[in-house]
């Protein structure tokens, strides 16, 4: 059986969601909260609160929202495509990848790293909480694939090609198209992915990467954090022909709460990001002086301005788009992500809640929050066992 719950979840969700999604096995798809992992003065342990404190995941929260586990994410802020800069950037990679072993093992009766679908199941069934790794930027591969294998043996399961700019194996979907799709390297990069069992991520990749990895790839592809161009026509999101697509190819989109309206990108938000890119390194008054700052440029110039609503009407054209056998979460917490109503993972008994509400059957609540995923992750576990 599950933990019990450390908090009881808010009054307002009705009993049969509430039971519901205590007995359903949550995982979200994309979580940055790693970056927190090194701060002084705080614990992944604790429960914090949004209004204090920038993190959207920990331990408490978990607890209180009940996610399961998910993928915490090896993200490498893109740098120049040069020896000195692949070197900097796999030195910062495998050193996030120990930051997040280390910091999961700090509390080693509550949550563990696993490495296959089984072991979700397992460690949901002895009431644990559970998390894979994943990479939201390859660069730090430089040109070495045997890298991947290293990666992969530190718990690497989910992987994308790229992020915000081009880099050796592929375009960005925010970028001008330097490769138009895949570079050379990065068709070998698929390979090797499939070679591993590692599913490769297609969010932020260009239409033409991922047209060119659904091709190429024998294995399914995961969205580990998209939209669709339907309910936001931005870059980032994808159109519903390419959903159906990757749909009929096995795959599945998890759905994000970021790119729903348009983004605030502002100097001042971005001299913010910037920041907190370094949370790890500030003092807890430096911390507390960058929440402080943020919040209040929140309650003026939030990044989007939309709500829980929003998510839900995105949430449920996907389903629609896709068929119910290929989607997932992934809402960007602490990269971005979070609405008005939903601002941290306290709130996710709301999305069961509504799914429930909506018509969706325990079964295919189910698949949403975890089923399709490790469904994916299966499949690349079985097809690296037959090479």
């Amino acid at each position: 059986m599950k933990r019990i719950l450390a908090v009881l979840l808010a009054a307002a969700v009705p009993a049969h969601a509430e039971t519901l999604h205590q007995r359903t096995l949550t995982l979200d798809t994309h979580l940055d909260t790693p970056m927190h992992f090194a701060r002084q003065g705080w614990s992944f342990g604790d429960k914090h609160s949004y209004d204090t404190d920038l993190v959207q995941v920990d331990m408490g929260r978990m607890d209180e929202g009940d996610l399961d586990g998910g993928f915490f994410v090896i993200y490498t802020e893109q740098g120049p495509v040069t020896a000195e800069g692949f070197a900097k950037a796999k030195a910062f990679a495998l050193g996030r990848a120990d930051l997040i072993r280390t910091t999961l093992a700090k509390f080693p009766d509550r949550i563990a790293l696993i490495s296959t679908a089984a072991d979700a199941k397992r460690m949901d069934a002895a009431g644990k909480r559970f998390g894979w790794l994943s990479i939201e930027n390859s660069y730090p591969l430089g040109e070495d694939l045997s890298l991947l294998k290293t990666f992969y043996d530190l718990g690497v399961r989910l992987a994308g090609p790229v992020h915000g700019k081009n880099n050796q194996f592929a375009d960005s979907a925010t970028d001008t198209p330097q490769w138009n799709g895949l570079s050379p390297l990065g068709r070998q990069w698929v390979a090797e992915m499939n070679r591993l069992g590692i599913v490769i991520d297609g969010s932020h990749s260009s239409d033409a990467a991922f047209d060119q990895m659904l091709a190429l790839s024998k294995i399914p592809l995961i969205l580990s954090h998209s939209g669709s161009k339907t309910i936001s026509d931005q870059p980032r999101n994808l159109d519903d022909a390419r959903i159906r697509k990757l749909a009929e190819a096995g795959g599945v989109i998890c759905v994000t709460t970021v790119f729903l309206a348009p983004m605030n990108f502002t100097p001042e938000r971005n001299a913010l990001f910037a920041q907190l890119e370094q949370i790890g390194t500030m003092t807890p008054e430096e911390q507390a002086k960058l929440t402080r700052e943020t919040r209040a440029l929140d309650a003026v110039m939030p990044i989007q301005n939309t709500d829980f609503e929003a998510f839900m009407k995105s949430l449920l054209h996907i389903i629609k788009v896709a068929g119910i056998d290929h989607v997932g979460i992934g809402a960007d917490w602490d990269g971005g992500g979070g609405v008005k109503g939903l601002e941290d993972i306290g709130g996710l008994p709301k999305v069961t809640e509504r799914l429930h509400a909506e018509g969706f059957s325990d079964a295919d609540i189910e698949k949403i929050w975890s089923g399709n995923v490790l469904r994916v992750l299966r499949l690349a576990e079985e097809n690296a066992a037959r090479r």
